[in-house]
């Protein structure tokens, strides 16, 4: 949405970086209405107190003209202030000629003004992604290796691996997807990604492909091309963008999962159990480049070879531990409470499975107990942190594992904590669950069978998908690797992690689908069965803490 009223300068465009008074007109008047309009602005929902633009970093175009690279701050009533990045671009009369593109081309989303004069000249002011000479900037910086002094600090420009000599010069566009980021191509070849919401510090998805396409021999990820980095003098280095290879691809795996499932929906009305083999192929693969994924990850030090401490194995500490059982017992707490809540609300078999649930959370303490002091000898490393099925792209015959940020609502900080792979192993389980579990008990196909009948095929389609899976990943690493160090803690520290992500997905399904909550209630009962059977194996079955009230979710078979 644009204003009515038009702003003017008197600075020339090309020394508006040093007029502070044209940044603070400019953060009171044209931006706010601009920024509400975008999708990339998390702050849309809070209550807003002002904008102010904190630094301009300035970018020198082919043309002799300039762009600038705003670092935008949004400030609220309550909570934090957030940065975000804004680049703009000023067209006038004077730079249309130089234009491969006309202004009246630009999309309205891209219109900050469509009418504002600085110094002499009148023009419009945009989002600079939608100027082909800013974004020819930015991809030449990046394949030159540039490094731009700014008042604040220096714009630093890495060049990858993945880019090809000779691409220099390359067509660019913008690709039209909104989201939390800008997106645009060069040469529909590579793909560069400009974040919009900054914090202080790198951003995990650049270290993490970076690390992969630079310092291992793992090519299922779109290869690193480089990245712009804002460094400053006495703070962290600040992430603003990176380039990948572009991957052509059918469709992620969550929809080549539910292409296979639809043989499988159509053949359970007839009482037909039926996977195709193709199917074990998909899934035993996937397993194998998660595993090998993983090992390219593992890289501990040598005498003549350090490794970047970030990415440096680490032992199971007792800080970890405490971070992760206070995340599980914050978790637990607020779920109980959300369950009690909206008990009444859920359909008989949710009902069933919630009261299993609560009636296992003194086994469940007991087990979170049991994880501060049982001596784990496997080790931990950096992971994907986000890993499902929606993050895999499916090629002709292979894989390609995307988006490596890590958990959407996890600080920074959070996401560059190293787990146990295991961590990742349980998000990939969890959405072959959902996988199924969406597909029958949302089905016209499905609605007039048995509840519980569903419950017992989905659950075979998924024990035999999460085996298949698993055995694969466990065959790349052999026996015994540092990463772990038999079975027995395996089995351990992937029930934490499959107990930690059902618990966090209950939350969710809760609040926004509640026909769903059964999809993770389900996955901490047989989570909480594992747990039983450790109890019996251990021979540590405290008399206090009753075992898992199954007799509760028995029900009379068709």
């Amino acid at each position: 949405m644009l204003i009515s009223q038009p702003m003017t300068s008197d600075t020339a465009w090309r020394d508006s970086h040093s007029d502070p008074q044209f940044w603070a007109m400019l953060a009171q008047t044209l931006l706010p209405p601009y920024v509400n309009t975008c999708r990339w602005f998390a702050g849309k929902a809070r209550p807003q107190t002002g904008f102010s633009v904190k630094t301009v970093h300035t970018l020198a175009l082919s043309d002799g003209d300039i762009a600038y690279l705003l670092i935008l701050e949004a400030a609220y009533a309550d909570g934090r202030p957030e940065k975000y990045l804004l680049p703009i671009s000023f067209l006038t009369d004077h730079t249309t000629h130089t234009l491969s593109f006309q202004p009246a081309s630009v999309p309205e989303k891209a219109r900050i003004s469509d009418d504002i004069t600085i110094g002499k000249e009148t023009g419009m002011l945009i989002d600079a992604i939608y100027d082909d000479r800013f974004r020819a900037v930015l991809f030449t910086a990046i394949y030159q290796n540039q490094t731009m002094p700014q008042t604040d600090g220096t714009l630093t420009f890495h060049r990858g691996k993945g880019l090809d000599e000779g691409d220099e010069q390359l067509p660019s566009r913008v690709l039209p997807v909104d989201s939390s980021n800008s997106a645009m191509t060069f040469g529909d070849k590579y793909f560069l990604k400009l974040y919009r919401k900054l914090f202080q510090e790198t951003n995990p998805e650049v270290d993490m492909v970076a690390f992969l396409t630079d310092e291992s021999s793992f090519d299922h990820i779109p290869a690193f091309g480089g990245s712009i980095i804002w460094q400053g003098n006495d703070r962290p280095d600040i992430t603003l963008g990176m380039v990948q290879r572009m991957v052509p691809n059918d469709k992620d795996s969550w929809m080549q999962t539910g292409d296979y499932l639809n043989d499988f929906l159509y053949a359970v009305p007839q009482r037909l159990f039926a996977i195709r083999e193709d199917v074990f192929d998909k899934v035993e693969l996937l397993g194998r480049r998660t595993g090998e994924m993983h090992c390219a990850l593992y890289k501990p030090s040598k005498p003549n070879a350090p490794t970047d401490p970030a990415f440096e194995p680490e032992p199971f500490t007792d800080e970890y531990r405490e971070f992760m059982i206070n995340r599980l017992e914050d978790l637990l707490e607020r779920r109980y409470a959300l369950l009690i809540d909206n008990y009444t609300k859920l359909d008989l078999q949710a009902q069933r499975l919630a009261w299993v649930f609560m009636e296992a959370k003194e086994m469940i303490d007991t087990f979170i107990a049991d994880f501060r002091t049982r001596p784990l000898s496997s080790q931990r490393i950096r992971i994907h942190g986000d890993y499902h099925l929606g993050q895999v792209l499916a090629t002709e015959n292979d894989f390609v594992i995307i988006d490596f940020e890590g958990e959407p609502e996890s600080s920074i900080a959070e996401r560059k904590i190293k787990h146990s792979p295991l961590k990742d192993v349980a998000g990939m389980i969890r959405s072959y669950h959902y996988a199924v579990s969406a597909k029958l008990f949302n089905s016209v196909e499905t609605d007039e069978l048995n509840p519980d009948h569903l419950q017992r095929v989905s659950d075979r389609w998924f024990y035999l998908i999460r085996d298949t899976f698993l055995d694969a990943y466990l065959d790349v690493f052999g026996a015994p690797h540092p990463l772990f160090k038999n079975n027995s803690e395996i089995n351990f520290l992937l029930l934490i992690y499959l107990l930690e992500k059902a618990v966090y997905e209950l939350g969710y399904e809760i609040s926004y689908r509640p026909s769903w909550v059964k999809i993770p209630l389900k996955g901490i009962i047989d989570v909480v069965r594992e747990i039983e059977k450790i109890r019996l194996s251990d021979g540590e079955v405290t008399p206090h803490v009753p075992m898992l009230q199954t007799g509760l979710l028995q029900t009379k078979r068709e």
